[in-house]
């Protein structure tokens, strides 16, 4: 008889197209209420996927979409999703410090936990910006009573990335019971891939992902944690023309794809939420020293 297969975490980073990071340098948050609001409509889209799927994940929320949308973050949580803090407004980590990364905290919490009726015990940063230059934002986890941080990404990249931090779970905090689970990265030829989803997953072939998760869920025998963005499944979504070349080509590559490439993911693996997967992991997280 063949083991069951392993439950990969299977997330949504719920945030709309103007509120990414790849155009917060043209589009200001000042004008957030006066553009067009998509996000309710795709993130229904992803319920009735995961629905059909018979699957259940984890919504990271930014606080300003749950204060707008309460009714979704209801549905969200009576279909059997997890709700959790995703920020208030996609202000990256290292640009807080310690008191105002703490005020964001409290607030989108708030907001997701009035709005849902669920307490909130995850966390995933904006971009992944939880890195080397933030040691103090571990502590403010703990101290506002989140259990689990999705918040690493153990790669190099320009737009975020912390190469040095395991690939796997880990305690940030060897006196906390407060787990990190990275974003899913590979192994190819000595180098590490990013392989958790987002953009990657929508521009690189689907054999690709099947490979990496393959890989993690087989040789290193650990679960794979995979997130994307409700816009990703929008290509009717609005163009921001005075974006650079270069974020234009990342946001909009292959978004009409994106819908067919999910739908083949969650029937080729097993799922489930970061909640459950971060239980699952806290007895085999190492200590960040070690």
């Amino acid at each position: 008889m063949a083991p069951p297969a392993l439950v990969n975490g299977l997330s949504v980073d719920v945030e709309d197209w103007f509120q990414v990071g790849a155009f917060e340098g043209v589009i200001d948050r000042q004008n957030w209420d006066g553009l067009t609001d998509r996000v309710e409509r795709n993130c229904d889209l992803i319920l009735q996927m995961f629905a059909d799927a018979d699957v259940k994940a984890t919504f990271f929320t930014l606080g300003w979409v749950a204060q707008r949308h309460g009714t979704l973050m209801r549905r969200i949580v009576d279909a059997g999703h997890e709700l959790a803090s995703h920020g208030w407004d996609h202000e990256r980590v290292f640009r807080f410090d310690k008191a105002s990364f703490a005020a964001d905290l409290e607030r989108s919490r708030k907001v997701l936990e009035d709005t849902s009726g669920q307490r909130i015990t995850g966390y995933r940063a904006p971009s992944f910006s939880i890195d080397s230059r933030t040691p103090w934002a571990y502590m403010a986890l703990v101290e506002q009573g989140f259990e689990y941080s999705s918040s690493v990404a153990p790669i190099t990249h320009d737009h975020y990335g912390w190469r040095e931090a395991p690939r796997f779970a880990f305690k940030p905090l060897p006196w906390s019971d407060l787990v990190e689970i990275p974003v899913t990265t590979a192994h190819f030829a000595g180098k590490r891939l990013a392989a958790g989803g987002g953009g990657f997953f929508r521009v690189l072939p689907y054999a690709f992902s099947r490979w990496a998760i393959r890989q993690v869920n087989t040789v290193d025998e650990r679960p794979a944690v995979f997130y994307f963005h409700p816009w990703e499944i929008d290509p009717e979504q609005p163009r921001v023309p005075n974006a650079s070349l270069k974020s234009r080509v990342r946001h909009y590559t292959n978004l009409s794809v994106m819908s067919d490439k999910l739908r083949q993911l969650v029937q080729d693996f097993a799922w489930g939420r970061m909640d459950l997967l971060a239980h699952r992991e806290a007895a085999r997280a190492v200590e960040l020293a070690a």
